[in-house]
């Protein structure tokens, strides 16, 4: 996609502060975290979302996860550590090309008694 922001950070048209690359993914720091560890972890294959993914895909779905967890010990949050991606627009989607966000770091917050459930 010409105009898809993920694709020119893949291409390197767009700085991004890069924590692990193949020749299947790219993991990146989001330039807007909403957790002290926040990475987007991207297929070099541009999929539009999850209603996208296709059976060829599975693979490269399976390997973003092992990537994911990889990356969580990689930052420190491997104890405590949420992964989501969002499917099209009315549930939050603003990049539409396929990623999940990997978010974690909030151990003094989640560590407290009285945040415990």
């Amino acid at each position: 996609m010409e105009d898809c922001i993920f694709c020119k950070i893949i291409k390197k048209e767009l700085p991004a502060t890069i924590e692990y690359e193949d020749k299947d993914l790219i993991v990146f720091r989001n330039i807007k975290p909403l957790a002290p560890v926040h990475l987007l972890i991207v297929p070099n294959k541009h999929i539009v979302n999850i209603a996208e993914v296709e059976d060829t895909d599975q693979n490269l779905m399976g390997k973003m996860i092992i990537v994911a967890k990889n990356m969580a010990d990689k930052m420190g949050v491997s104890k405590a550590f949420r992964t989501a991606t969002a499917n099209g627009e009315d549930a939050g989607q603003s990049v539409f090309h396929m990623h999940l966000h990997l978010t974690g770091g909030w151990k003094e917050k989640y560590n407290r008694d009285e945040d415990k459930a």
